[in-house]
């Protein structure tokens, strides 16, 4: 028997041999690098950055130098090592040449590290990334599955578009490998292959369906994988897949009735992630299909009753149940069954459970409201959980359950939430209660003891549309429900006063002092002590104070240090509207004192309040009564529809009745009023920011001393201005400021120029251009005049249907011969003819000058 008979190959063991004895060599020859055990050893024994730093260093210039050298004996341990430094953040890219050497050897340990380093060293952006193609196609078809194994995985973990087009014939031949260890790498190849290159993914729809015949794991997984990321990015795609659902069901049922398995058993369940995995594929395919989710209703019932909770692995599952059955169009039964999984995981001692459960239960409340109501006590408990995560989910999912019949229930655990709630809860959820209060209110008065107990707990951390609602319902509610609402407010007020904790519940001071001011005639009166006051506790508690007691409070928050400047502005104001409401002259007196005080207060704000109501008090007594009489009813602009089924739901009447005009004129006046979708909205910020919004502020710019000639309107009715005011009585003030001034009937449709007022040397046109639902209108305004109008101030307000923006003027000086501009853009998702009335303020030779007018000639085709 000669030596090929015996498989013995003389010619490939000499050259074995050879090559064995020059390495030998070359090893002998060369120095022995550094171990990566060593490397590393080294780099943790450094005490500082720097220290690392000079051994990194060392070893990268070490390697650097056997690169030069065309080391090929080294050169898998230095790559080995480069990668490491690489993931501790140092440059490494100078490395890359030397993956592929290493990619190209015919030796597995070299192709690994090779791969290994082109996997973390080279990206599309890459020059040399473009090199690796051929070897990947090389090796894509190679005898040994574990070299086509690390091809695939390295083009999936850096393939190019262009790389991902010029080898996805490749892998959409090792798809139909009867080698499941190929045949899973290939399908997860395909996989990111699809993602960069969805153009691709009709190569793929034939391979792809026969992975599901597969009795591999493995295979299957990644062939569910691959359905699932082509079904979400392709409705077509979606539709071809329907009729996998069977087969899915198949799959899944046989997962659950399999016995013991020892390869796929986890915790005594069967492959939970290939369950997982078909779970999430058939929420997809079932989605918006009636007949594919009949058809997967029976198996996720029998998955949801079959699956054990006892460990965290059923619960994984029983987690992606709920969420197939809340995604399809399932049974009510099926859905119940789904929520009170969710219940029970709400029970649950692991908190990553009870936070899954509320993520998940806040996402379906709007689908089955009922079913998840019956775990509502859980829920509430769940607001008292150490976790701030869990905390917080719980009191959205709380908010979301509130309705007309569990409202005083839901309130008070929420109130008890909201007193020992965290400052971060406590904006979002007094905020939250107020709306909820306003939507779901079963009677007036439980609405009004509702906000004060938020105001009360809150404290400071309200936000400031809290305070201005707050104001706008006492406004329009009954006139015993405002007398009710002054003595609620006046005993936190007192207490505020006495115990000396006013610097942590100003909110609830601002309203009490906007509300005294308003009702304070009521508070004081006889007729109070017939008013109920029982307090939660059921005490009769309120006391009807003096006048003299109430001015002593006042003066003692006014005085204190620890109020804001808003807070005192607000109670200044409610004071000096409490001199018309108090009838005795000491009262008066006592109030005029303090207000004077104020007229040399450091706040130039304060001051100025000071001062221009200490003119009220002397020079202009008579107006006082007309200018501090009390704020017509608000309208209280609803943030949610209330439930007309609630028969205890009691109606506000408004305390004092307006004409629409009147009420369209005062929203223009009033310029500090916080706006919501469909209200008017007001082109200048107010002087201040507070709710003291009284015919005081609109005067409290204009020299009331100076002479000036009443001018005349548009259509040669009389303008109001402050010189007429203070020579006249107040009825002239009053229509002067709340009656309709004759509107403009002129009209130049055709240029689409509307002169909007031409008088005493002003003419103002409003240039409109149509926009669909928005028209674009540009305000023009000329002078003619000899002398400059400083300080001019356009103002506009449109009806509540529409929605007005305007953009900052030109400029506030209209010179002799000038032009100020300014945009307006305003919305009109109704397409009504448009209503615009306008305020024009300025000064000219030193005089103050009002203008107001009501513009109703726009084109009737404005908004088509």
């Amino acid at each position: 028997m000669n030596g090929s008979e015996s498989g013995f190959n003389p010619a490939f063991n000499i050259a074995t041999i050879k090559q064995v004895v020059n390495e030998a060599i070359e090893r002998v020859r060369m120095q022995t690098p550094t171990r990566l055990r060593d490397l590393i050893r080294q780099i943790r024994a450094a005490r500082t950055a720097a220290e690392e730093r000079s051994v990194v260093n060392k070893e990268c210039a070490y390697i650097r130098s056997t690169f030069r050298e065309e080391d090929s004996v080294w050169r898998c341990r230095n790559i080995a090592k480069l990668l490491y430094i690489h993931m501790l953040g140092y440059p490494a890219h100078f490395g890359q040449l030397e993956c592929l050497k290493l990619i190209a050897s015919p030796r597995f340990t070299d192709k690994r590290v090779g791969y290994l380093g082109a996997m973390l060293l080279l990206d599309e952006r890459q020059d040399v990334h473009l090199l690796i193609t051929n070897c990947l196609k090389n090796d894509l078809n190679s005898n040994t599955q574990f070299v086509v194994g690390l091809a695939l995985c390295t083009l999936g973990a850096i393939a190019s578009p262009e790389m991902a087009r010029d080898l996805a014939s490749e892998v959409e031949r090792l798809i139909k490998s009867p080698n499941a260890y190929i045949k899973k790498k290939a399908a997860l190849c395909a996989f990111r292959i699809i993602r960069r290159v969805p153009d691709l993914m009709e190569m793929f729809l034939p391979a792809t369906r026969s992975l599901l015949t597969e009795k591999n794991h493995g295979v299957l997984i990644t062939g569910v994988t691959l359905i699932t990321e082509m079904c979400e990015n392709s409705p077509d795609t979606l539709n071809h897949f329907k009729k996998i659902v069977p087969n899915l069901v198949r799959i899944l049922k046989n997962l659950i009735l399999a016995g013991y398995s020892p390869e796929h058993d986890v915790s005594g369940v069967s492959d939970p992630f290939l369950q997982v995995k078909i779970l999430r594929l058939l929420r997809i395919l079932g989605k918006n299909d009636a007949e594919a989710s009949e058809a997967m209703n029976d198996i996720l019932a029998q998955v949801a009753t079959n699956t054990e909770t006892s460990k965290n692995v059923g619960n994984t599952i029983l987690y992606e149940t709920v969420l197939s059955i809340m995604d399809i169009k399932s049974e009510s039964s099926l859905r119940v069954l789904a929520i009170n999984i969710l219940g029970r995981f709400l029970l649950n001692n692991d908190k990553n459970i009870r936070y899954v459960a509320l993520n998940t239960l806040l996402r379906t409340v709007h689908v089955d409201t009922s079913a998840v109501q019956r775990h509502r006590t859980t829920i509430l408990e769940c607001l008292k959980d150490p976790d701030v995560s869990i905390r917080r989910r719980a009191m959205e999912l709380s908010f979301a359950l509130i309705n007309s019949q569990n409202i005083r229930v839901m309130m008070k655990e929420l109130l008890l939430f909201l007193e020992r709630s965290d400052a971060e809860f406590k904006a979002h959820c007094s905020s939250a209660m107020v709306l909820a209060a306003e939507r779901y209110a079963p009677s007036s008065k439980w609405h009004l003891d509702t906000l004060f107990q938020v105001l009360l707990k809150a404290g400071n951390y309200l936000r400031d549309d809290t305070v201005s609602n707050t104001i706008q319902i006492i406004s329009s509610a009954p006139g015993e429900r405002q007398a009710y609402a002054s003595q609620r407010l006046w005993i936190s007020l007192e207490r505020s006063a006495v115990c000396g904790d006013s610097t942590e519940k100003q909110p609830i001071i601002q309203v009490a002092a906007w509300t005294i001011g308003e009702y304070g005639d009521m508070l004081v009166s006889e007729a109070s002590n017939a008013i109920s006051m029982v307090d939660d506790d059921g005490i009769d508690e309120f006391v009807r104070p003096s006048e003299e007691y109430v001015i002593d409070i006042y003066q003692k928050l006014l005085w204190s240090t620890q109020l804001s400047i808003t807070t005192k502005e607000f109670l200044l104001l409610s004071l000096a509207k409490l001199s018309t409401r108090f009838t005795t002259q000491p009262s008066q007196d006592k109030i005029r004192v303090i207000v004077d005080t104020f007229g040399s207060h450091i706040h130039i704000e304060l001051q100025q309040r000071g001062v221009e109501l200490s003119q009220l008090f002397r020079q202009y007594a008579n107006l006082r009564p007309a200018l501090l009489e009390r704020m017509p009813a608000m309208e209280v602009v609803s943030t949610g529809e209330r439930d007309d089924s609630d028969t205890e739901i009691e109606p506000a009447a408004p305390a004092h009745t307006t004409q629409p005009d009147q009420d369209a004129l005062l929203d223009l006046i009033i310029g500090s009023e916080p706006l919501s979708n469909g209200d008017v909205e007001h082109a200048p910020p107010a002087a201040n920011n507070n709710t003291t919004n009284d015919i005081l502020d609109l005067l409290s710019g204009l020299d009331l001393t100076a002479p000036a000639q009443a001018p005349m309107g548009v259509m040669g009715a009389p303008i109001t201005t402050p010189m007429s005011v203070a020579n006249n009585n107040v009825s002239p003030l009053l229509d002067g400021l709340f009656t309709s001034p004759a509107p403009i009937t002129q009209m130049q449709a055709p240029d689409t120029i509307v002169t909007a007022l031409d008088r005493n040397g002003l003419k103002v046109e409003l240039h409109v251009q149509r926009g669909g639902e928005t028209a674009t209108i540009t305000m023009k305004a000329h002078s003619t005049a000899d002398t400059a109008m400083s300080e001019f101030l356009f103002q506009a307000a449109v009806p509540r249907t529409f929605r007005l923006d305007m953009m900052s003027p030109s400029g506030s000086v209209l010179m002799p011969q000038g032009e100020i501009t300014q945009l307006l853009k305003v919305t009109n998702p109704s397409k009504t003819p448009l209503r615009l009335r306008i305020r024009i303020s300025y000064t000219i030779d030193g005089n103050p000058v009002l203008e107001q007018a009501e513009v109703n000639s726009f084109p009737t085709d404005l908004f088509n």
